[in-house]
């Protein structure tokens, strides 16, 4: 569940002539793009799951709409009942993965996307999110969002925040599940990681190449996909898109490079 990513800069662009919004369903998933990985070959097969699971969601409530671009232009949401994220936010949507890159930056898409959603949630209590306490590579930023009138309000270690716009003033305040506020795995030992196929990316990474890293350090390893809500409810912390805990700590939400998760473990 996003993953909720949102890659933001102040980088200006040449504005898109073609502003259209598509949603993505089972009618035409087949025929449409999902954003990432338009080209990676390595993350073929994690782009056929991700496509898969979207599908399978849909019936849910579970929305994926894309500016009708060839670029990683997106947001995705869902009603709290049906989200994979360990959120207590009954009648809330959660923005799940949302995304603006490149030459696309600056020019109002990811308002008009925002806006969809908040449209959809119109008799709903409002919207969450859920952030770093800063801008972290794959997860969304916390500046944006209070930007755009949500107010952090709950916390869970090492690093997270929800953020909450409410719709109806007199609503519950959502928070995060009490079991997703461990931050950590206390007793393992090597790496322990969770994924889910809510990313294209996870199955090369996480799927394999990490497996692969353990194997060849001698690290004992143990990788999880997470394929239902009941299990994402359970995990220690609120993210179910890629997380790699070392020793029991939690290292990286990252999806890395080798170098780099070497370079994490020493330290």
């Amino acid at each position: 569940m996003l993953p909720v990513e949102y890659c933001y800069s102040c980088q200006g662009a040449a504005a898109m002539t073609d502003s259209r919004i598509i949603e993505i369903h089972p009618g035409n998933i087949a025929m449409e793009h999902i954003c990432c990985a338009l080209a990676d070959a390595k993350c073929a097969d994690g782009y056929a799951a991700k496509k898969r699971w979207l599908a399978q969601q849909h019936a849910g409530g579970y929305r994926f709409q894309r500016l009708d671009a060839r670029g990683k232009v997106f947001i995705e949401y869902v009603p709290a009942e049906q989200a994979w994220l360990p959120l207590d936010a009954s009648g809330y949507m959660v923005v799940n993965c949302f995304w603006v890159s490149g030459r696309f930056k600056m020019q109002g898409h990811g308002r008009r996307l925002l806006q969809r959603v908040i449209t959809d949630a119109a008799a709903m209590h409002g919207l969450v999110a859920v952030t770093g306490e800063k801008k972290r590579p794959y997860m969304s930023d916390p500046a944006y969002f209070e930007k755009q009138g949500f107010a952090c309000v709950d916390t869970a270690p090492p690093y997270f925040r929800l953020w909450c716009k409410k719709l109806k003033p007199d609503a519950p305040t959502p928070q995060f599940k009490q079991s997703a506020k461990a931050g950590c795995i206390p007793g393992s030992k090597g790496i322990v990681a969770y994924y889910t196929n809510t990313c294209p990316f996870t199955e090369s990474w996480t799927g394999t190449a990490l497996r692969d890293f353990a194997e060849r350090r001698g690290i004992p390893c143990a990788i999880h996909r997470v394929t239902s809500q009941q299990e994402a409810h359970a995990l220690p912390i609120p993210w179910i898109i890629n997380s790699v805990f070392y020793d029991g700590e939690l290292v990286t939400l990252e999806l890395d490079s080798v170098k780099r998760l070497e370079a994490l473990l020493a330290a």
